[in-house]
């Protein structure tokens, strides 16, 4: 089996089987990764040019009902800071991003059950009245079907829904035992039936995680042929079953990085926040291999650190979206440009 071969295959056929895919994850070298890289920009930029689409990220809520292993918001930290923005401060946040040019706010939070199906509709339909350009980004969890509905026809027009692992035996050890990788992709599933453009995505070296789950990770983007997909280092955090595991690698995140953008030529792959937060230059190097995505924090300055689902997450500088300014420069230093626009899929 040649890896070169292979990078060819995803660039012209945009597919390659499970045993190529961990082939080349478990064999690839640098002078390799760098065939990957260039096969992936040019394929980002012949669909979009040198443009980087920003979305302005408010956090809404720091408490979740679940006890995922490795979130430093899992229910059963003690030390987690737990907050949750009013619909004021929401609207507040959504006030700056459009003054800062921003038309994609994306409303993150833990499974919060304080914001209701009627909550979060009555934030969307407010924020849509008052910015009809803009569109609105959820990733709240799991929520079931109904719950779906109602979202999307508010007016929210896309919902992040992490798979995390499509191995299911994975899954279960990364979760407690009543939450199930099933179920996840069932909902991942309905989303996109409901006319949600749809982000999915996986944490790179996560605890137990082989060039195996990896492969089946990819395979199943494939499958569902989501509109986003957000990959990031796993980073362990300090209050969690996780804390003593190696953090993902930056080499490797790249890669799948590349390797995604080949499969999916017009998909929206975001270099994540977490990518910054392992390496200074993060996310230019995931624009470099591939990503048309970045999103700034426009949450409070008073709780950004407050939301800490891992170690040491950026919360000040670059990273914010008041910081627009700098975070267009550097995008200017690698020959992108950051442009005011929903940046829907095409």
């Amino acid at each position: 089996m040649d890896i070169l071969s292979i990078i060819d295959k995803l660039k012209t056929q945009h597919t390659a089987s499970r045993d190529e895919l961990i082939f080349l994850i478990k064999n690839i070298n640098d002078d390799e990764r760098e065939v990957l890289r260039q096969a992936a920009q040019e394929t980002a930029t012949g669909v979009f040019g040198n443009k980087i689409y920003i979305r302005g990220l408010i956090e809404i809520s720091s408490y979740c009902k679940n006890d995922c292993l490795y979130c430093g918001l899992r229910r059963s930290n003690k030390n987690a800071v737990r907050y949750r923005l009013t619909k004021q401060q929401i609207l507040s946040c959504c006030e700056t991003g459009c003054a800062l040019g921003f038309r994609t706010f994306v409303m993150q939070g833990g499974e919060d059950g304080f914001f209701t199906d009627e909550v979060v509709c009555g934030i969307v339909r407010e924020i849509k009245r008052r910015y009809p350009d803009c569109a609105v980004t959820l990733s709240l969890g799991e929520r079931g079907e109904e719950s779906f509905k109602k979202l999307f026809e508010a007016g929210a027009d896309r919902y992040l829904l992490r798979h995390e692992t499509a191995d299911l035996a994975h899954y279960s050890k990364l979760h407690p035992g009543n939450m199930i990788g099933a179920e996840r992709q069932r909902q991942l599933y309905a989303l996109k039936s409901i006319g949600f453009q749809t982000g999915a995505g996986f944490m790179v070296g996560s605890p137990y995680q082989t060039a195996e789950n990896l492969a089946d990770d990819l395979l199943f983007l494939q499958k569902l042929k989501p509109q986003m997909c957000g990959i990031g280092p796993f980073i362990p955090h300090k209050d969690t079953d996780f804390r003593g595991f190696a953090q993902g690698g930056l080499d490797l995140t790249l890669t799948l990085l590349s390797v995604i953008r080949l499969m999916h030529p017009h998909i929206l792959l975001p270099a994540t926040t977490a990518l910054g937060t392992i390496h200074p230059e993060g996310r230019e190097l995931g624009i470099l291999h591939g990503a048309n995505v970045v999103m700034p924090n426009l949450s409070p300055v008073e709780h950004r650190k407050d939301y800490a689902i891992y170690d040491n997450k950026i919360c000040t500088g670059d990273e914010s979206a008041a910081c627009i300014r700098c975070l267009s420069l550097r995008m200017q230093h690698i020959g992108y440009q950051i442009v005011t626009d929903r940046g829907d899929y095409k």
